[in-house]
């Protein structure tokens, strides 16, 4: 594997076992924007091993679509895609992310950094 591709899924695994750690202690927002950034740097990763670079966006799908991720992965990145905005919202993250929530984006971040594993 490329080095900065390696770099970039370090980055990805550090920020998802730092998501779990912000579970245990009931910090439920953060977790969940923790696993989208586990995804978004997971699908970085293998962009750079594969073409050498990536766009700079945050869309999960888009960039779930450019590296051609399978359909049912496709519609786990829909579900943590608003996870980005809506994280850094106070008004909407302390309702919204609650342990039912933050535990969702959990399975589905370990499934995706699991496939690129598989894929990179």
């Amino acid at each position: 594997m490329k080095e900065e591709a390696k770099r970039w899924m370090n980055k990805a695994e550090d920020d998802l076992r730092k998501g779990k750690d912000s579970f245990r202690i009931k910090n439920y927002d953060l977790t969940s924007f923790l696993c989208q950034q586990a995804v978004e740097k997971s699908f970085k990763a293998i962009l750079i091993e594969k073409t050498g670079k990536f766009p700079k966006i945050h869309d999960l799908v888009k960039l779930g679509k450019i590296i051609k991720i399978n359909e049912g992965l496709l519609g786990e990145c829909e579900i943590l895609n608003p996870v980005y905005i809506e994280t850094r919202y106070p008004d909407i993250s302390k309702e919204r992310y609650t342990s039912k929530e933050s535990e969702k984006d959990i399975k589905i971040a370990e499934k995706i950094l699991k496939w690129i594993k598989e894929n990179i």
